[in-house]
């Protein structure tokens, strides 16, 4: 602590000092632009680089959250995001092993393999041996994890059919079914 016999070691910083000693001038500073607000009715211009970031930073945070709702939405809540992409995985291209499954989701074969023992215990896969390499066992989904993400996608479903019926008028559902189309495009390889 300074006292008027112990002269502080460091120079103070406070907004009226800054850390510039009171006989260095300060580094001159530029007023920013006024700024006018845009109004918001019209056509847009077109958006340039900068609003595409902004863009595509928006389209992925909405996409989460919509994610997010429709999973909180289904039955399945025991089930983590791995395990019901596994599974529906497992449902859609059918029977498979640890490794391919591992490759698909883009995960260590050690993961999968908790992954699936986790889907085993609870009944959803099942495991039988490789038609053709001894070594490996084939995982597929089992009548209760048919039921299971029949479920899981019904409910997703019939949330998203409620929020649009629901939260969106006529206008606004031809523009979501036009977004729809552009999504699709985006997603095409």
């Amino acid at each position: 602590m300074a006292t008027p016999d112990h002269p502080p070691t460091e120079p103070a910083l406070g907004p009226e000092t800054g850390p510039w000693p009171e006989t260095t001038p300060r580094p001159e500073t530029t007023p920013r632009p006024e700024t006018t607000p845009r109004p918001e009715t019209g056509p847009r211009p077109d958006p340039g680089p900068r609003a595409e970031e902004r863009i595509a930073v928006d389209l992925a945070a909405v996409v989460g959250q919509l994610m997010r709702r429709m999973r909180a939405a289904s039955s399945q809540g025991a089930l983590t995001p791995s395990q019901r992409a596994v599974i529906s995985r497992l449902y859609t291209e059918g029977p498979t092993t640890t490794a391919a499954l591992a490759r698909a989701e883009l995960v260590r074969p050690q993961s999968m393999r908790m992954i699936l023992a986790a889907l085993e215990e609870q009944t959803l896969v099942e495991r039988a041996p490789h038609p053709t390499d001894g070594r490996q066992v084939v995982f597929s989904i089992t009548e209760r994890g048919h039921e299971a993400i029949t479920s899981v996608r019904q409910a997703k479903q019939s949330w998203l059919l409620d929020a649009i019926a629901t939260r969106l008028d006529a206008d606004e559902r031809r523009t979501l079914a036009e977004a729809t189309e552009l999504l699709k495009r985006l997603v095409q390889e």
